[in-house]
């Protein structure tokens, strides 16, 4: 395997097996380039010595755990770029983002009735009532539930003729097992409850979009040694009835949100082609709208960062790193809506690696104001140290952990400068603050204490009485315990800079980072740490990171 598909799949993560999953949630597990991203979040492939870490970024916290990856390879510098031919790794990331992409219909499908639940005109079927009418009643025989679905315009001879063509596709499916046979039954029964409504009313927005859904859902029951019906021509369907529905209707946010995983499916059956970057523009530009829809959705930015990852590395290099930092930004948000969403977190460690990796094989100019490739590392280590604390039983994190662990400044989780005010007196005087270094580890944050050592130019017998006395300074702690929360903060009586407040149950603490750009890096860590905490999960981390 080269280290090109190393990379690609420790860039690709998994998504959150616990979280629930919304109506939009990614389905595929980024890997970090040596690490992958989002393990239950959506798809990136890893990087060299990620194949432990080639999970695929996920988008859906909900999903269930991904496969175990493979032992790491030892030589994470050897790891390439994300635009290289996909490796086993990537493939695992890639399955592991299909599952997550998928939760929100086959979860909504089998669990309470979800998206296939909206059926014929007004009223809303549920799998389970579907389920219940095929055990208890025949399911060819429609009349046994009429409805009074409001009829419109005549059906079309083009429309009935689509209809027809999507009802063989589904009765074309067989099922790869018996339980995939008796699921792709009930699937079958629920494409012909739809497929009356639309008789009965052709612009039934909901029809449309839960007969999208069986179709999606029906994708994953194709045979693969079957050659008819082919997986691709069922999401092609099923991308038409998304939007015809759309068309119905422009605020269904959750059509766009299926409508984006099924066009990503497509573009992951067709490799590093140009035809699979139209179809990751095209997927993407749904999970924006998706998210403009719904801004509360961090599944839908999850996998929105997952997929202009996978176009990340397909277009040309001089568009690579403004893509890669803008799926950077869209798994920060994620996180910032669920600080617990660890294919997230997951994710964006894969990313960041990438991106180092990216940085230091072309020797980009790096400006005073940006991130050095080291410093992406440590922060990469970070994520993933943390996704691995929220997680521990999820081999692809524990993976792509040995990979990084290493760049991690141990014995703590972060070490960096900060300018702090005196100790006991959190608005001094500009003049009074002092930049000294700061570390991080799963107690919380303390300032490195101030050891002065008075070294006295007199004879070794006078040097002998009175030694060399270290003094002790005061320091600035925050227990993890005592933190309330953090964020960043503007005000005239702080020191100019980027402002960093971290509120506490006995009284706020102000700090100031170098940059915006580190000051982001400060919050994520700061906040991981006190989730992971609040989560019982601060021994995980302890163990990390001391060994």
């Amino acid at each position: 395997m080269s280290s090109n598909d190393y990379q690609s799949e420790l860039q690709n993560g998994e998504p959150d097996p616990e979280a629930t999953v919304a109506p939009p949630s990614s389905d595929t597990v980024v890997t970090p380039e040596p690490p992958s991203s989002d393990p239950e979040a959506t798809d990136a492939p890893p990087a060299s010595s990620a194949e432990a870490i080639a999970p695929t970024p996920s988008s859906d916290p909900d999903a269930t755990d991904a496969p175990p990856a493979s032992e790491p390879d030892p030589n994470l510098a050897n790891a390439q770029p994300l635009d290289t031919e996909a490796s086993p790794e990537e493939e695992i990331s890639s399955e592991l983002s299909d599952v997550d992409s998928r939760a929100v219909q086959s979860n909504e499908a089998e669990g309470n009735g979800a998206k296939l639940a909206k059926a014929e005109g007004n009223r809303t079927f549920t799998m389970r009532e579907l389920l219940n009418e095929l055990k208890n009643g025949d399911p060819n025989n429609d009349d046994a539930r009429e409805v009074d679905t409001p009829r419109s315009e005549p059906i079309s001879e083009q429309q009935i003729e689509q209809n027809t063509a999507a009802m063989e596709l589904i009765n074309s499916v067989t099922g790869l097992d018996e339980e995939g046979r008796s699921r792709q039954k009930v699937l079958t029964f629920a494409a012909r409850r739809y497929a009356t409504a639309l008789e009965r009313n052709p612009e039934d927005y909901d029809a449309l979009y839960n007969w999208a859904l069986v179709l999606q859902e029906s994708a994953d029951n194709v045979n693969p040694e079957s050659s008819s019906p082919s997986k691709d021509a069922l999401l092609e369907e099923a991308c038409k009835k998304y939007e015809e529905a759309t068309r119905l209707c422009p605020t269904l946010n959750d059509a766009y949100y299926n409508w984006a995983i099924a066009i990503s499916d497509r573009a992951k059956m067709r490799g590093r082609t140009k035809e699979a970057e139209e179809l990751w523009k095209q997927a993407t530009k749904n999970y924006e709208k998706a998210v403009r829809l719904n801004w509360n959705s961090p599944q839908a930015l999850n996998n929105w960062g997952l997929a202009l990852q996978e176009l990340s590395a397909i277009v040309p290099a001089r568009e690579k790193q403004t893509i890669v930092k803008t799926a950077i930004s869209k798994f920060r948000a994620a996180i910032q809506l669920q600080f617990d969403f660890h294919r997230a977190i997951y994710n964006l460690g894969t990313v960041l690696y990438g991106l180092a990796e990216d940085i230091s094989r072309t020797g980009g100019h790096i400006s005073a104001k940006e991130v050095t490739p080291d410093e992406l590392y440590s922060q990469s280590a970070i994520y993933i140290a943390a996704a691995h604390a929220l997680k521990p039983n999820y081999s692809v994190y524990t993976s792509a952990l040995k990979l990084v662990r290493s760049m991690l400044p141990l014995p703590y989780l972060k070490v960096g400068y900060l300018t702090a005010p005196p100790v006991g007196i959190p608005v001094a005087p500009h003049g009074d603050w002092r930049r000294s270094q700061f570390v991080l580890n799963h107690e919380g944050l303390q300032q490195f204490q101030i050891i002065k050592q008075e070294q006295r130019q007199s004879s070794p017998s006078l040097s002998s009485r009175s030694g060399d006395s270290p003094i002790n300074k005061p320091a600035i702690k925050v227990n993890v315990s005592d933190m309330v929360c953090v964020s960043a903060c503007s005000d005239l009586t702080l020191p100019a800079g980027a402002g960093l407040c971290i509120e506490t149950i006995e009284e706020p603490v102000y700090l100031i980072s170098d940059s915006w750009e580190s000051l982001e890096g400060w919050i994520d860590a700061i906040r991981l740490v006190y989730t992971i905490f609040a989560r019982g999960k601060s021994d995980v981390l302890a163990g990390v990171i001391t060994g």
